[in-house]
């Protein structure tokens, strides 16, 4: 089965040329960081939160994750991000596929989804909870532009993203990626929609609590300021996971807002990328 692209042409180009322009040029972009992948470094990155918006927004801050993870050569990408369209199950993985993007077809690793089914008490083989979603979608041709290995990708997608959930799911991830050489990517925007100062002082906020990993004060955070973080639980569901596999701390890599970017400081939404080492 093939996952056509869903937002290609609107998120990001749906010409080849144009979109590795584009990407190249999201690497290089003065939010970006500034350079062509790879880095020159061997640090152990167990994971890696990164937005999902549209290129020329959450672009450049996005290429700062992947800029950190390009030295490595994952045989699994691990990709987990909210489900925007309250469709399917709770927490869905699928079955035998391959997700299209205009440069060209990834995997599904099949066998790591039955597992993963089998480690989990939520999680769901569920082709139709991934039809409609861009979270996910945005990563893969960022990914294909860093990495020349071949590697096959595990999409999670999380109607439910409550601490039960994440738990189980991060627990679960991190049993798959003790066996094979994983990297683990949580999709999440952060504010939505607010004006420009008061999204950073939010995000701020909830960043911090992710820095320490502590998933109770996130969760605290989170209700308490009200942060309109659509992919809270994925973030969760990657610390909980990086965690597990000996990870003790986040660094913030980039932060900034649409309106940082484009100029439009009245609502905007916040994204960060953040490394877990």
């Amino acid at each position: 089965m093939i996952r056509k692209p869903v937002v290609s042409g609107q998120f990001y180009p749906n010409e080849q040329d144009d979109l590795k322009m584009m990407i190249k040029q999201s690497f290089e972009h003065k939010f970006g960081p500034g350079k062509q992948p790879p880095i020159d470094s061997n640090e152990e990155i167990f994971g890696v939160i990164s937005p999902h918006a549209g290129y020329m927004y959450s672009g450049p801050t996005a290429c700062h994750s992947y800029y950190s993870i390009s030295s490595q050569s994952p045989e699994l990408v691990i990709i987990i991000g909210p489900n925007h369209f309250g469709i399917g199950s709770n927490a869905a993985t699928m079955g035998e596929a391959k997700w299209e993007t205009p440069l060209g077809l990834v995997e599904v690793d099949y066998e790591s989804a039955l597992e993963l089914e089998k480690n989990s008490d939520i999680i769901q083989l569920d082709y139709f909870s991934h039809s409609k979603d861009h979270s996910l979608e945005v990563q893969i041709p960022i990914l294909q532009t860093i990495f020349s290995n071949k590697f096959q990708i595990l999409p999670i997608i999380l109607l439910a993203q409550d601490l039960k959930t994440a738990n189980d799911v991060g627990l679960a991830v991190a049993k798959i990626a003790r066996n094979k050489k994983s990297v683990i990517i949580g999709s999440s925007d952060f504010t939505h929609y607010e004006e420009n100062s008061f999204a950073h002082i939010q995000d701020k906020a909830l960043i911090d609590t992710i820095l320490h990993m502590d998933i109770e004060k996130f969760y605290g955070v989170l209700k308490e300021k009200r942060v309109s973080a659509c992919g809270f639980g994925a973030i969760a569901s990657t610390m909980i996971a990086c965690k597990e596999l000996g990870s003790t701390k986040g660094e913030l890599l980039n932060y900034a807002t649409s309106g940082d970017v484009v100029g439009n400081k009245e609502s905007v939404v916040g994204y960060g990328s953040i490394k877990f080492v």
